[in-house]
């Protein structure tokens, strides 16, 4: 079977800059004439060389998928891509789609997800390139897509090539007397043999089957109608004998059932409210493309992001693949708390704060720098891939508990009394109006970049907090050198407390300010408190400085976690 390349004509689309996570707009916009197949040919464009590259495809089954999915088969045929290995179906998890580059060592992947932006046609869709390292594209190759966005005028396309990628199997055809491939495989197998090979299942299952003396260890775990569906099913019921009542939401649906899959306490409030009412003894949720992960405990006893990465850091002799690999640094983003500094202080490894964006991780762990990371945004990973990794976070967990013998809360009140406890919090405002969150942002680095500011003491219901220090956050990659500025607004306080501001760029309309506190308790202080009590002097404190409820025009923020 032998088809012809088609030359489309086109104009460049304005403000298709990839952010962090990819190209991420409406739907709508993804669905103007061209719109995708500008930003498609863009990353091709960016590939050298090109003819002959092999390519992973998949995304998390949200809606535009499967168009997008068929739009990238035609334009790869028409430029030279010599084969496509795309998940059943369109899917494939964002830390799967690692997986797959990693293990065939092939040029890239082109993944299609939003991540935990709601889907639906009304809401979000999202396009991201992975390099060959299975990782997030660097900055410079960010960029290089975005000025070949600026002036593209054509691109080429085989519109006569229709694939079925509902069945397994590979298509072979003939493009101007070159073959290409299209190889559908299911989207489940490889990642579950890097699981495999990195956990204990055994060890796993015992606990959650429990024994003559023990009883069994009762998951509940929501997969929010995203791409994890598949995996939880295969993984935890099929391979570790969960029983299928502690999963819910397993189908991928292109609008997420109509909610935000996003693995917070306010967007996953069914599974919080699941685990106080019954008597599961761990909980967990995940987003819409699989990389980020919520824990919690019996009672819905909520693990921080920040105390998830520092406990599991602490416990990497608990995990096979530690055991075989050694341990390295440990890293964290900027607004992350730092409660994993204290374990790699402990433990006389490295410790890194990079801007928020996995690509940094991912560059010390090509280094080997960098075993275990992880980003207060509910995102958690280690260096067997290049992405976060919500379903290896869960595993992670479980096989800490099956070592330890201990239940979620033991486990963090003993790392507390031992290490201290960061608490923290974070404050998003989302979709306001952009103008007055600029000017916000460009008052507040003024007012904490002034050298009369180091000193100043604030103070909110009792509490004084003195400044240590005010500044931009700047990051000097200890790699390749390349600098990252205005990651975010820092005030550092002598006590050890923290506040970060910034400005998100993951939505696809209006502004999300993020505010985070965080304030550190020692071993020998109240490390019992409700976390909300605790903050609040600090919180009112970060509101006060910047004058956010002016400037948002809100009282309150959208969410809290």
């Amino acid at each position: 079977m032998s088809l012809s390349v088609k030359r489309v004509e086109t104009k460049p689309y304005e403000g298709q800059k990839p952010g962090t996570s990819g190209l991420r707009k409406a739907v709508k916009v993804f669905q103007q004439p061209n719109y995708t197949e500008n930003f498609i040919q863009a990353i091709l464009n960016s590939i050298h060389p090109l003819p002959g590259s092999v390519l992973v495809v998949g995304g998390d089954g949200r809606y535009f998928g499967k168009e997008a999915v068929d739009i990238i088969i035609k334009i790869a045929a028409a430029n030279g891509v010599a084969k496509l290995i795309v998940g059943q179906n369109g899917i494939l998890s964002t830390p799967a789609v690692s997986t797959l580059i990693r293990k065939y060592q092939v040029t890239g992947g082109i993944v299609l997800t939003a991540s935990h932006n709601p889907g639906g046609p009304d809401n979000d869709f999202g396009i991201k390139f992975n390099s060959s390292n299975g990782g997030p594209a660097s900055d410079s190759v960010t960029e290089k897509i975005y000025e070949i966005t600026k002036t593209i005028s054509f691109y080429n396309i085989v519109p006569d090539l229709n694939v079925d990628v509902s069945k397994l199997g590979e298509t072979n055809v003939q493009i101007g007397g070159k073959p290409f491939t299209v190889q559908v495989i299911d989207s489940v197998a490889d990642y579950l043999a890097l699981m495999k090979e990195i956990f204990d299942f055994a060890k796993i299952k015992s606990l959650i089957q429990g024994s003559s003396s023990r009883p069994p260890f009762k998951l509940l775990i929501n997969s929010m109608h995203g791409v994890t569906g598949p995996y939880v099913e295969h993984i935890f019921i099929k391979e570790l004998g969960a029983a299928k009542d502690n999963t819910v939401n397993t189908v991928p649906l292109p609008d997420f059932g109509g909610h935000h899959p996003d693995p917070n306490l306010t967007y996953a409030a069914d599974l919080v409210t699941a685990m106080k009412n019954g008597d599961y003894d761990f909980g967990a949720a995940f987003d819409g493309d699989g990389d980020r992960n919520m824990v919690l405990g019996k009672k819905a006893f909520f693990v921080t992001p920040s105390d998830s990465l520092a406990v599991l850091a602490n416990n990497l002799n608990c995990i096979p693949y530690f055991k075989k690999t050694g341990v390295k640094g440990f890293a964290r983003s900027m607004p992350t708390a730092a409660a994993v500094d204290r374990v790699a202080a402990a433990q006389k490894k490295e410790i890194f704060e990079t801007p928020t964006g996995w690509k940094y991780f991912g560059n010390l762990m090509d280094a080997g720098r960098l075993s275990i990371c992880g980003e207060e945004s509910f995102g958690t990973g280690s260096d067997h891939i290049r992405e976060k990794d919500g379903i290896w976070a869960v595993l992670a967990w479980l096989s800490v508990i099956a070592e330890l013998g201990e239940s979620v809360e033991q486990i963090l009140l003993k790392h507390w009394k031992t290490f201290g406890r960061n608490y923290f919090t974070r404050y998003d405002y989302e979709n306001c109006e952009s103008a007055p969150c600029n000017e916000m942002m460009k008052k507040l680095e003024e007012k904490v970049t002034s050298p009369s500011f180091v000193g100043q003491s604030l103070s909110s219901q009792g509490k004084t907090f003195v400044v240590k220090k005010g500044d931009n956050f700047e990051y000097v990659d200890p790699v390749d050198k390349s600098v990252a500025k205005n990651q975010g607004i820092r005030v550092l306080f002598e006590d050890g407390s923290r506040l970060i501001y910034r400005l998100s760029g993951t939505g696809s309309s209006g502004a999300t300010v993020r505010l985070y506190a965080e304030s550190y308790e020692p071993a020998s202080g109240s490390i019992t408190v409700e976390a909300s009590v605790a903050l609040q002097p600090l919180v009112q404190v970060a509101l006060d400085l910047s004058e956010l409820q002016k400037f948002t025009k809100r009282d309150k923020p959208t969410v809290i976690t």
